[in-house]
């Protein structure tokens, strides 16, 4: 039978998002490093050029629209409640994959809150809401209500495992503000993300795709891989644990490539040490107290890059 559209693209239109947003990541975490590696502190997002919040915008945009095909579009009624005010069995997992959009919701509404009024330790709160993130995806797919079993289960408990890297790394993040092995890690995490959501849409819900021996099925409403054989079922989780693997070593030679071109592209500008002007000291305290210093303390000469977020 045919696979669901929908389930296909429910994975990759959100990895696709996740992998732009890694890449950015990436990109501009290298040339920060790169242009000032004695002063680097690591952003939890990046400004636009023109538009200074526009990646949280985005992330708004993008994760609104997919709570509404959740919880409302993408169905025969538009209601994701029963009459009585339950939610019916069918739409469990619709809910659950809600709640990770409102996750990522309340953290870009939130950062960009505290961005405009220049909240107190902003960096350190945005950091926190980006593991409340990951740990509300990780809690989700851990406990998930559909019965990931099987090749689909394979792939999706091989995700759980890019989830939590993603959620250390932004925990780690917090303790530790200048460490540029921790951003570049984030970063390549939340790309590979992405590329791992894509490929479980390409690879579980696109019936060519789906691995000798196995077949599209749809049970309790919904489809699903069913293999016909124990030998076809333990060679296609074989299949999707080789997967893994080859997309990780891309992953790992497309960072270390990236990481030379982009320090080869953007050499270490030079500084010099200036006098610090009335009030700067008391701005610099204030920092202090969150635990971190920024780049613009004694140095002279940053560009928007390095604009406090």
């Amino acid at each position: 039978m045919g696979g669901t559209p929908r389930n296909s693209i429910g994975h990759i239109l959100p990895g696709a998002g996740f992998v732009a947003v890694g890449l950015w990541h990436l990109f501009n975490h290298i040339r920060l490093f790169s242009l000032r590696p004695d002063t680097y502190v690591a952003p939890v997002w990046f400004p636009a050029p023109r538009v200074r919040h526009l990646e949280l915008i985005l992330v708004l945009a993008g994760s609104a629209v997919e709570f509404a095909l959740e919880m409302f579009i993408d169905h025969s009624t538009f209601l994701p409640f029963d009459a009585d005010g339950s939610i019916p069995s069918d739409r469990l997992h619709n809910h659950e994959h809600a709640i990770i959009c409102l996750a990522l919701l309340v953290y870009a509404g939130a950062a960009l809150h505290l961005d405009r009024v220049r909240a107190r330790c902003r960096r350190e709160l945005g950091l926190l809401l980006v593991a409340v993130v990951f740990a509300q995806e990780l809690l989700v797919f851990h406990f998930h209500s559909t019965d990931h079993a099987g090749v689909e289960g394979q792939f999706h408990w091989l995700l759980q495992l890019v989830v939590a890297a993603c959620l250390a790394t932004a925990l780690l993040g917090v303790g530790f503000p200048r460490s540029f092995a921790v951003s570049l890690a984030r970063s390549a995490c939340i790309t590979f993300h992405g590329v791992w959501l894509m490929v479980i849409g390409a690879m579980v819900w696109v019936p060519s795709r789906v691995p000798k021996g196995c077949s599209l099925v749809q049970e309790d409403g919904r489809d699903t891989v069913r293999c016909h054989s124990k030998a076809s079922l333990h060679r296609a989780m074989a299949l999707a644990n080789l997967q893994f693997g080859w997309w990780l070593s891309f992953m790992t030679v497309f960072v270390v490539v990236l990481y030379l071109y982009v320090c080869k592209r953007y050499p270490a500008e030079a500084a010099y040490v200036r006098v610090p002007e009335a009030g700067e000291e008391e701005e610099r305290l204030e920092q202090l107290k969150c635990g971190v210093v920024t780049g613009g303390d004694g140095v002279h000469g940053f560009t928007s890059l390095e604009i406090e977020v």
